[in-house]
């Protein structure tokens, strides 16, 4: 079994827990000298604590059907998603000192594969320390404490860059899920806390023109909101900024004035759905546009709140806290969205499970409604999730 230094919370194994899986010597000695942390917000080695060294094909029931370079790798933890649950497994090789990742298909091993992660766990350890440290703002990061808009989201990015092109393998080659930690996770600076704007979020000056297009962002006057929308935060933010038009999975409704919820079905689709089965106050819901699969997006005209009104179910679900954190979001997929098509679509095409990952984890630290809490359904992080339906 392995040991913790509870002070330093890092897992190190004896020279004899290792013979006979691990001949690499640069590898022997990280295991047996600075180790592997304990606590990481993007990495779990509690198999590793838990089990010790084990391969691929001690772990599963039918090794005689994979792949051959897989049965000897060794299981020494996993990538942890959003939520904090394991996703795919980390993988060493024991001779070379390589790790990868895999995801056990212990139905079907025939089916399963590798991706590489790092060249090293020297390198695993760098890597994930570094991202963490940009996440928290601390460490090498600490200089972005307060931080926020353009010129900080590319001079995090080339930071983190350069940290993971220091430390590629041979061929140059940046695993994806390093190239979308540094191109995606810096995002989470663009936008500030909403010291000016009384929400969630100060967006910069211009941001959705600057993205979307100017032609393609809607504002609105009073005279188009109903007199249930009192939130004045809400109305000077789709008056002054305003939402794009085509937000790819959020389509704005821009024939005015913003209907309630009830004059929605009562005026624009009467007989399409019952009235009384409308949600509480659904006089105070004003409907800003439709999302995909029948749900609407409401706001709540006293709070500010963006919900997602599902109607085959005919329920709110939370969407986004506010109207800022909203905007954010369509600007993030509309962002990832240009980064996946600038790296001739590596992202989704290599690494889907990853990049879905790494994007709700970026909302999850900007706005947390929906994201944190996983008890109940969330629009946007189902749909990032939707690898068949290719929203990312």
């Amino acid at each position: 079994m392995s040991t913790i230094d509870a002070a330093a919370a890092v897992i190190t194994l004896t020279e004899d827990q290792l013979d006979p899986y691990v001949t690499h010597m640069p590898t022997r000695r990280w295991l047996t000298g600075p180790g592997l942390p304990g606590d990481s917000a993007l990495l779990t080695f509690e198999a590793l604590r838990r089990d010790g060294l084990r391969t691929v094909a001690v772990s599963t029931a039918d090794p005689d059907r994979l792949l051959a370079r897989l049965r000897e790798q060794l299981v020494i933890g996993g990538l942890l998603a959003p939520d904090g649950v394991e996703s795919e497994s980390v993988l060493l090789d024991g001779a070379t000192g390589e790790v990868s990742t895999t995801y056990f298909f212990h139905d079907r091993p025939d089916l399963m594969d590798s991706r590489p992660l790092a060249p090293s766990l020297r390198t695993l350890v760098r890597f994930a320390a570094a991202t963490e440290e940009l996440a928290d703002l601390r460490g090498q990061f600490a200089a972005y404490a307060g931080r926020f808009g353009p010129k900080a989201v590319a001079e995090a990015t080339r930071q983190l860059l350069a940290v993971f092109e220091e430390g590629t393998g041979p061929d140059g080659e940046m695993p994806p899920y390093w190239r979308m930690a540094a191109l995606i996770r810096p995002l989470a600076l663009m936008a500030g806390p909403g010291t000016e704007s009384g929400l969630t979020l100060d967006l910069p000056p211009r941001l959705l023109e600057q993205d979307f297009g100017p032609g393609r962002i809607a504002r609105f006057e009073d005279v188009d909101f109903p007199t249930t929308l009192t939130h004045e935060p809400t109305r000077r933010f789709l008056r002054e900024t305003g939402l794009p038009e085509d937000g790819f999975l959020f389509y704005l409704d821009t024939d005015v004035p913003l209907p309630t919820l009830t004059e929605y079905y009562t005026e624009e689709r009467p007989g399409d759905f019952p009235t009384g089965e409308l949600p509480d106050r659904a006089d105070h819901l004003i409907r800003l546009g439709h999302l995909i699969e029948d749900n609407s997006l409401v706001v709540d005209g006293a709070t500010g709140e963006i919900l997602n009104w599902s109607e085959p179910e005919a329920r709110l679900y939370p969407l986004n806290t506010d109207i800022s954190t909203l905007a954010f979001t369509l600007w993030l997929l509309h962002r990832e969205k240009a980064i996946d098509a600038a790296t001739d679509h590596e992202l989704t095409t290599e690494a889907y499970d990853q990049l879905a990952a790494t994007m709700i984890d970026v909302l999850r630290r900007v706005d947390p409604t929906g994201t944190v809490d996983r008890s109940g359904w969330h629009y946007w992080t189902e749909l990032f999730q939707d690898e068949a339906g290719g929203v990312l």
